[in-house]
């Protein structure tokens, strides 16, 4: 065998070897659909509300309109002083801020709040009420979702309508006019504690405003202090908070309030 065959042969059999290899390998890392498709665990059916805004088929209803059974007063727990009247409960001020009998950690809330027509003052003195997104106790700030006026009100930003109080400014003043019902969607990611009641993971706040984004995924510093900087104290569960202010106005009034918890 001369050596010029002898080097066409090993050359054939050198490509036929490659050609194999890369066949197998082609063959083996060729992706798949189903190499993506998960098929468990299936989420759950939840059955939307034939109405727009009334709760889907596995919410916890906090107010249905006909009374504050499900609320009670911050300060002593007893039974919620609030004003329940043609389907909507009205602030009592002097009865003070209502939170829920039950606890709650993640959550999905929709809330529905009126400003009065009739509505008088001016900046934080016009409306002013509050949606406590983890009431931690009387003594405590805890984290709120501001209720206010916002229309046609100037006041500093991150205490307006909308705003996560002291933290954020809301992306858009999406208020109505008072007298109109205004509406917020809330998707609450609560912050979590390691033993020593240090910081695990921050709480975390999306907040649909009548229809408009104005908090996407926005991180708090910890709770929302009327006076000094955030902080994190450590709490499991806390109950949903409505505040009574202090203010001078007229006071304001929700209904159709309905949650549901995240797992």
């Amino acid at each position: 065998m001369n050596s010029h065959f002898l080097k066409l042969l090993t050359l054939a059999v050198a490509s036929f070897a490659v050609t194999v290899t890369y066949a197998q390998q082609d063959t083996q890392a060729k992706p798949r659909p189903e190499d993506t498709e998960i098929w468990q665990p299936v989420p759950k059916v939840v059955t939307p509300a034939a109405e727009c805004n009334a709760p889907p088929s596995d919410a916890i209803v906090l107010f249905d309109g006909k009374n504050v059974d499900d609320w009670v007063n911050v300060k002593d727990k007893q039974p919620a002083l609030w004003d329940v009247h043609d389907g909507v409960m009205t602030v009592n001020k002097a009865g003070g801020s209502i939170e829920t009998r039950r606890r709650f950690k993640d959550y999905q809330l929709h809330v529905e709040y009126k400003i009065p027509a009739s509505i008088t003052g001016t900046g934080q003195g016009r409306g002013n009420s509050g949606v406590f997104l983890a009431s931690t106790g009387p003594g405590d700030d805890g984290y709120e979702l501001q209720v206010l006026d916002g229309y046609n009100n100037p006041t500093y930003v991150n205490g307006m309508a909308g705003s996560i109080y002291k933290q954020s400014i809301p992306l858009a003043n999406a208020s109505r006019k008072p007298g109109e019902w205004q509406t917020y969607d809330v998707a609450w990611t609560a912050p979590t504690f390691n033993d020593d009641g240090s910081l695990k993971t921050p709480a975390y706040v999306t907040v649909f405003f009548n229809g408009i984004l104005v908090q996407n995924h926005f991180e708090l510093k910890g709770q929302t202090l009327y006076i000094g900087k955030p902080f994190y104290k450590k709490y499991d569960s806390a109950p949903i908070k409505l505040q009574a202010h202090g203010d001078k106005s007229e006071p304001i009034s929700y209904r159709n309030i309905w949650v549901r918890e995240l797992p």
